[in-house]
């Protein structure tokens, strides 16, 4: 449309010129036409670098907001189309069926939870994990309004009912490992299964605590909810997991890594520009990228005070994957009981894409 309008105010001008009457063009007449062919070319160059010769790419993953604001970042700033990637993102419910869609070849690549990652190799799914877009889990054990006076510690949760989205999910095995870390039997504590949603179900007071993310996690402080641990906080990361915890990132079948290197690298490149903007553009920048659909209730100024307050925290300046943090989800893992065998973590993980660029 502006190109359009520029077009169009250059034709006006045109109209308005006044020619010499000896036949000669004016030295107005032929600048503004001389424009409108620059311009014209550069638009037909531009429509041929970003509308053609593009490699097409399927990415994979799951819905969960927080996670999915580079990859839209990139989209949307054109960082993919600028590596010469035509990405589709393909939206999943859940990182398991995103997974599977990678395995099964429906997707060219899956952005997942590494404990999805780590327990589809734990059963022997030949993959690779090359990039990584987040550093921490994506959740805080709060608890309800009405329990806010009474749980005022971990240890408290003993002979309570505490909500997660799925027993052996990620959030289920972080709870796992808080409540023993705390002193807590786990077997003295009910698990209740919500899904992904539990912000209503705490918010009435149909479970004590839960495993929440955002933006439930402030709706619930708002509303006088007690927050037990927050895990996208770095600083009660490194108190109560000992760091960062390797979590979003993106996977690529292992037949296909001398195929795709070039590939990876141009994901990669791409990536990484979106994660320096997340961190350095203002929310409001970062949350234009995200389609309005994703955004929970419309509500983007909510979404722009949860950005603003997790950020630093949550995403990496690089994307280089962190072995010591993919270390700390196998251990947590295995001692959740939720890994099928133990893993060797440099086997699944690579630095090889990230180095040099």
């Amino acid at each position: 449309m502006r190109r359009g309008h520029g077009l169009s105010s250059l034709d006006c001008c045109q109209q308005v010129q006044t020619e010499p009457s000896d036949g000669r063009i004016s030295r107005r007449h032929f600048l503004a036409s001389l424009l409108a062919a620059v311009l014209a070319g550069w638009d037909a160059t531009r429509s041929l670098a970003w509308g053609q010769g593009r490699r097409r790419v399927r990415l994979g993953f799951c819905g969960q907001l927080l996670c999915v604001v580079p990859y839209e970042v990139a989209r949307h700033h054109g960082y993919f189309a600028e590596q010469g990637l035509d990405v589709e993102l393909v939206y999943f419910r859940g990182g398991a069926a995103a997974m599977q869609a990678l395995m099964g070849g429906a997707v060219d690549y899956a952005a997942t939870s590494f404990d999805v990652a780590l327990g589809a190799f734990a059963r022997g799914a030949r993959v690779v994990r090359f990039f990584t877009t987040g550093r921490l889990p994506l959740f805080a054990l709060a608890t309800a309004p009405a329990q806010a006076d009474r749980l005022r510690r971990i240890a408290d949760l003993a002979g309570r009912t505490v909500g997660v989205s799925g027993l052996g999910n990620a959030d289920h095995a972080l709870a796992l490992f808080l409540l023993r870390r705390a002193g807590v039997d786990p077997a003295q504590v009910r698990f209740a299964v919500l899904g992904p949603n539990l912000y209503d179900a705490l918010r009435v007071g149909h479970v004590d605590a839960g495993m929440v993310q955002e933006p439930a996690l402030t709706l619930l402080s708002r509303a006088g909810g007690r927050v037990l641990a927050n895990l996208m906080d770095l600083r009660e990361a490194e108190r109560y997991l000992g760091g960062a915890y390797e979590f979003m990132g993106v996977a690529v079948r292992r037949d296909d890594w001398s195929s795709r290197e070039a590939e990876m690298r141009a994901l990669a490149r791409a990536l990484t520009r979106a994660l320096r903007l997340v961190h350095y553009g203002t929310p409001k920048l970062v949350v234009q990228a995200l389609p309005a659909e994703l955004v929970a209730g419309g509500d983007r100024e909510l979404f722009e005070q949860v950005l603003a307050r997790h950020r630093r925290s949550l995403y990496p300046q690089n994307g280089r994957p962190d072995l010591a943090a993919a270390r700390r989800v196998e251990r947590l893992q295995r001692e959740a009981g939720v890994l099928p065998r133990p893993v060797d973590v440099a086997e699944l993980v690579t630095t090889a894409v990230v180095e040099g660029l």
